[in-house]
C-alpha cells in the first residue's frame, strides 16, 4: 500500500512536471529566458515545438497504465538528451540539475504504474 502511494505521488509529480514544462515550452515567445535558454542548447526554433509537444505526449503516456513504462523511458531519454545538449553547450551546472530528474522516470519504472494488479 505505501508503495502504491509513493508511486501515485511520484506519478502526479512527474506528469505535473511534463505538461508544465511541455507548455513553457510551447509558450517560448512569452518566455524570452526560456528561448534564450534553448538556443545556448543549440535547439533551433524549429524544434521548440516538437520539443513541446514531445513533452506534452509524454505527460500523458505516463497517466495511461498500458503506456506508462513507454512514457517514463521517453522521459528519462528526454532528460538524457537535455543533459548531453547542456554539456556540449559547456553548461554542466544544467547537466547536474537534470540528474534527479532523470531519477525520477527510473525509480517509478521500479515502482510500477499505482494500484494496478500485476500477476
Amino acid at each position: 500500500m505505501v508503495k502504491s502511494i509513493l508511486s501515485l505521488i511520484l506519478l502526479l509529480i512527474s506528469a505535473g512536471l511534463s505538461f508544465k514544462h511541455g507548455w513553457d515550452t510551447l509558450n517560448y515567445k512569452k518566455r524570452p529566458e526560456s528561448f534564450k535558454m534553448m538556443s545556448e542548447l543549440g535547439i533551433s526554433e524549429t524544434m521548440i515545438p516538437l520539443f513541446g509537444g514531445m513533452t506534452l505526449l509524454i505527460g500523458v503516456l505516463l497517466l495511461i497504465p498500458k503506456t506508462f513504462f513507454l512514457g517514463n523511458m521517453l522521459n528519462a531519454v528526454s532528460i538524457v538528451i537535455v543533459m548531453a545538449l547542456a554539456v556540449r553547450a559547456g553548461n554542466f551546472k544544467m547537466a547536474l540539475m537534470e540528474i534527479p530528474f532523470l531519477i525520477l522516470p527510473l525509480v517509478m519504472i521500479w515502482l510500477k504504474y499505482p494500484f494496478v494488479k500485476t500477476a
